[in-house]
């Protein structure tokens, strides 16, 4: 299942702030993420882009954040905090709009507690932030179990992150470019140059001092050099977060060996996701449901802590006498009620199970037929 929600761009602010005007003068919009749901009213349109905003007296926005509304269509406004008025009186320009390609594209109809529910959360433990490059010990722990097992890869193998201010000049090219390095042979100066456009030229690197470079290598007895890149995927980028670095002084390596990195480098990648995710085993009830989405109820505070970290989260749906139906999703909503938080999700994926979202459609149409019967009935009985 791949119904992500598609977007397009506005083709100018003045055809957004019409948008807004006309469809959105009764309809409240909203701070993405903001586990209040905090309201945000427009109070005045103003020149260079900007607008005056009014939401809840406690609420301090990010200098960057972003407010969202659902008319005909979905609509998500990026704002830049410009100045606090007072306290929930801001002055924002808008930096970009979008709005959904199509309107949703099932019925989403409310749920019976009980009726259907949510388990096997699978959540990050942690946030990696790529920008500082700092890792938490389970994570180093399999780093180091990753070079303990592929040791014999080659006479030296390094495994480790790159660092926030990486003075290594290849290592530094490497995590800004996401490229290869392979030096087939060290004491050869063609052997550094880049065989094609996903490997690095050391040569450019070096200039002048690759002289020194290849004397630094044949004094350490290196007769050949591979480092490849792992690339870490978190909530909001993804990056090379790693490398691993294989020094031969008695093979020759080519580009096989790189092949073989890449491969390795997948499999640390699958590990390190693994050991940066908790399992919840707790059931939690389904508010409603649609072919798209759903929007889960969370009584755990657990689990609710867990959430409230992330923008994505694997979990499974479970509707009754049914086996599990596995679901990657996207948190588009969350706030809260009370004690309990409401999360609004969008499916973003499903398990590679045969058949599996065939089945979770062949359960749900028949809820969907009997769902606007009963609309419909009602209607009928207010008319009468």
């Amino acid at each position: 299942m791949n119904d992500k929600r598609q977007f397009e761009g506005f083709s100018n602010v003045a055809e957004l702030i019409d948008v807004l005007k006309q469809k959105f003068q009764n309809i409240k919009l909203y701070v993405c993420f903001s586990l209040e749901k905090t309201e945000v009213n427009i109070n005045e349109y103003l020149e260079n882009n900007s607008i005056l905003i009014v939401t809840d007296p406690s609420y301090t926005p990010d200098k960057m954040f972003s407010i969202y509304g659902l008319a005909d269509k979905y609509v998500e406004i990026d704002l830049e905090l410009i100045e606090k008025k007072g306290p929930g009186y801001f002055l924002c320009r808008i930096k970009a709009a979008r709005k959904a390609l199509h309107g949703r594209k099932g019925l989403r109809f409310k749920l019976e507690e009980g009726e259907v529910a949510a388990t096997n959360f699978k959540i990050a433990n942690y946030n990696i932030d790529l920008t500082d490059y700092k890792i938490p010990t389970t994570i180093k722990v399999v780093l180091d179990q990753f070079k303990s097992l592929n040791a014999k890869m080659a006479d030296i193998v390094n495994v480790d992150v790159f660092k926030s201010s990486e003075t290594d000049a290849l290592l530094n090219n490497i995590k800004k470019t996401g490229k290869n390095v392979l030096i087939s042979d060290t004491s050869d100066a063609e052997s550094y140059k880049a065989m094609n456009d996903n490997f690095i030229d050391v040569t450019e690197i070096y200039g002048k001092d690759l002289a020194r470079f290849m004397k630094f290598n044949a004094e350490k007895g290196y007769k050949s050099i591979a480092i490849t890149p792992f690339i870490y995927v978190s909530d909001k980028e993804a990056s090379p977060f790693g490398y691993i670095r294989i020094n031969s002084k008695t093979a020759t390596l080519d580009i096989d060996a790189i092949f073989d990195m890449k491969e390795k480098s997948m499999n640390l990648i699958g590990q390190i996701q693994e050991a940066n995710t908790k399992l919840f085993t707790v059931r939690q009830p389904i508010a409603d449901i649609s072919r798209d989405g759903v929007k889960l109820k969370i009584t755990d505070p657990d689990l609710m802590n867990g959430i409230s970290k992330v923008k994505r989260l694997v979990f499974d749906i479970l509707f009754k006498m049914q086996a599990p139906i596995t679901i990657n999703g996207e948190i588009k909503s969350a706030y809260k009620l009370g004690k309990d938080m409401f999360i609004g999700i969008d499916f973003t994926g499903n398990s590679s199970r045969k058949d599996e979202m065939k089945r979770f459609y062949e359960v749900l149409l028949p809820m969907e037929a009997a769902y606007k019967a009963n609309l419909i009935k009602n209607l009928k009985a207010g008319k009468n």
